[in-house]
């Protein structure tokens, strides 16, 4: 069953699940900017998607490149969850775990860490 989910309450939950990084980490985040879109074309279960060059993996090759994106979709979140509290906190879970490869962390290691 789907949650019923105005667009501007999923984005306050982006929102509210970007405010969750710490701030030390949050003012290393440069070059991002996040998305929210109904749902993954080629792979219509995705709840999210970093893509771009990590941190990790930037050299003095990197200036100028466009801005990497982290987009969550909203459609696939909705319809796995029960009720807006489910909504909540798979956002969070989404969003955090896309922002970690933006800090060159894997999904093995995301994981391990509980955010996978």
């Amino acid at each position: 069953m789907t949650v019923f989910m105005s667009e501007d309450r999923f984005e306050e939950l982006v929102s509210d699940a970007l405010d969750l990084i710490p701030a030390e980490l949050a003012r290393a985040i440069d070059n991002v900017v996040v998305l929210i879109e109904p749902r993954n074309m080629e792979d219509p279960h995705l709840l999210g998607l970093y893509h771009g060059i990590a941190l990790t993996e930037r050299d003095s090759q990197y200036g100028g490149a466009l801005p990497d994106t982290v987009t969550i979709y909203r459609d696939a979140i909705l319809e796995i969850c029960a009720d807006e509290e489910e909504v909540v906190e798979e956002v969070a879970i989404t969003v955090i775990h896309e922002i970690a490869h933006y800090f060159g962390i894997d999904e093995d290691r995301l994981h391990q860490l509980g955010w996978g």
